[in-house]
């Protein structure tokens, strides 16, 4: 008994000692926010306003119809004619993102193939983890990871260490979220603990099932559809467990399908009331974007060049809702911007009652908390733009049902339409924006699909989801390259799209109001729509 005893403790100091070495020299990832946090200032006030809203349109060109769009249900924000107007104050006039114009092609020759897909294959993770837990806990952010990504997901998405973080699939929002233009990624979700638990406070699978199908039911469903006509495919679900009728059948079974939307969650969240197009409270997400790996499933590297974390801390009725719209319209059209509070530790929280947190790559490729003015990047896109649904993207975008639970993969997607669009959401985006990025500097995507300058339709629609949107082996390990001249120089706040070469159609300064775009010209759009259409799944 001794023996096993002196073994057990043995392993477990060398699992310390192995976690430690993982880590090389102890580093404190707070530093860099600890150190912006005593200067008390930041450089870029306006830190929010994406770089893609610097693009110059030349007159035709429209990659915002993605993102500024009509109303949609409890999403205000109305905010189509950011497409034709640049709605900028004289400070937001100055494009702050220079990395854009920066040329790293001389960066890009000096490192070799072999050392990028080396320091690609790492595991920066894992340290980050084992350097926050050796921090006295007044210092630690308040969000840290806790996750075991290397025990990895069971197939239907479900985190194996127990936790309650799952795992889903989504269709690559366009522009920007596509492999080709730098990054691969993957998506988590976890609901509160007493989602998580039957009515008498018991562990249970088949009540969480539920509850995320419930979730699922209320945001991902396009606004073409009333409360109770969802029909929604589902993954098989224990009504009994529910205790409630999901598909409408009139007796409590097996459901594969959310007929229409209950009135409540299940379980030990029976009291909290489903609300549309909304997540309920303390609703969390984990979004991590990775470097390129050509030679892995989905060019997915193992290395993390950031770690983003959302968490739902208050909610607005749709009242409160509505002035929050109005009163972001009057800052936009008056030259004023919102207002992030928090910090870097607390992490930044919207108006629209999320709290933001991130963690990004210092000098020597280990993760660290990001400033206040690095997750203030995060801000724009996720707080009070027109296409979101509860200032989120990816859930929204998951294929239904079973098809969509399960760890990050293209393989299968197929590029569905955008809701109430009768084409691929895909071409349509190539054919409005005139290239496969906001900047049209994807030379490969122009060479691909726009032979002589004209899309080719035909081949865009013959392409499935993967061929359309990774990269090929030289741009990956290009892209690898040009990022990591960046993580060297640590400019994050001058911008993190890293372009191997500079960008020809983005402006340093705008100095007109007019974008070039006009609606009577047929270039400005109201159809932009999160959802897709549900009968294209995979």
């Amino acid at each position: 008994m001794r023996f096993l005893l002196r073994r057990r403790c043995a392993a477990a100091l060398t699992l310390a000692a192995m976690a430690l070495a993982a880590c090389g020299p102890a580093y404190d990832p707070t530093a860099a926010a600890a150190a912006e946090k005593a200067r008390g200032r930041i450089g870029n006030v306006l830190a929010h306003i994406p770089p893609q809203c610097y693009t110059a349109t030349e007159g035709g060109a429209n990659p915002c119809w993605v993102c500024h769009t009509a109303k949609n249900n409890r999403n205000g924000a109305d905010d189509r004619e950011l497409q034709a107007q640049y709605q900028l104050n004289p400070m937001g006039r100055v494009n702050h993102w220079t990395n854009l114009h920066a040329d790293r092609r001389a960066a890009v020759a000096a490192q070799t193939d072999a050392d990028t897909l080396r320091y690609v294959r790492e595991d920066n993770y894992a340290p980050l983890r084992a350097a926050l837990a050796r921090l006295p806990a007044a210092q630690r952010p308040r969000w840290q990871p806790d996750l075991d990504l290397a025990r990895g997901f069971a197939a239907d998405g479900f985190a194996r260490d127990g936790s309650g973080w799952r795992a889903y699939r989504y269709k690559p929002f366009p522009g920007t979220f596509w492999p080709t233009n730098g990054s691969a990624d993957d998506a988590m979700v976890r609901l509160p603990p007493a989602f998580r638990r039957d009515a008498a406070g018991r562990d249970s699978d088949a009540v969480y099932r539920v509850n995320l199908a419930i979730v699922e039911a209320a945001v991902a469903v396009p606004d073409t559809r009333g409360d109770a006509a969802l029909d929604l495919p589902t993954e098989p679900l224990d009504e009994r467990a529910a205790g409630f009728d999901l598909d409408g059948d009139g007796r409590l079974g097996t459901a594969r399908r959310i007929a229409a939307l209950p009135a409540h969650y299940a379980g030990a969240a029976q009291e909290i009331a489903v609300k549309r197009y909304a997540y309920p409270l303390g609703t969390e997400f984990m979004h991590g974007v990775y470097y390129l790996d050509p030679d892995a499933p989905e060019m997915r590297a193992r290395r993390l060049k950031e770690l983003r974390y959302a968490r739902k801390i208050f909610e607005l009725d749709d009242a409160h809702l509505a002035l929050q719209y109005a009163k972001d319209a009057r800052e936009q059209q008056t030259g004023g911007w919102p207002y992030f509070g928090g910090d870097a530790f607390s992490g930044l929280f919207s108006e629209y009652g999320w709290q933001l947190q991130a963690y990004i790559e210092q000098a020597d490729g280990r993760l660290r908390l990001q400033t206040r003015e690095e997750q203030m990047y995060c801000m724009g896109c996720h707080s009070g733009i027109g296409v979101t649904v509860d200032g989120s993207f990816s859930l929204p975008r998951k294929p239904p049902g079973a098809a969509g639970w399960g760890y990050a993969r293209l393989a299968g997607l197929v590029d569905a339409p955008q809701a109430g669009s009768d084409e691929p959401e895909y071409l349509r985006y190539l054919r409005r924006a005139h290239g496969g990025d906001e900047y049209r500097a994807n030379d490969e995507m122009l060479a691909r699909y726009f032979p002589g300058g004209v899309l080719d339709e035909a081949r865009v629609r013959a392409a499935a989801v993967a061929e359309l949107i990774l990269p090929s082996r030289e741009r990956a390990l290009a892209l690898d390259k040009a990022y990591r001249a960046v993580v060297r120089e640590q400019s994050f706040t001058l911008g993190r799209d890293a372009l191997p070469a500079p960008a020809a159609h983005v402006h340093r300064r705008v100095d007109g109001a007019e974008t070039g775009l006009r609606e009577v010209d047929g270039r400005v759009y109201r159809d932009g729509r999160l959802w897709l259409d549900g009968s294209a799944t995979p």
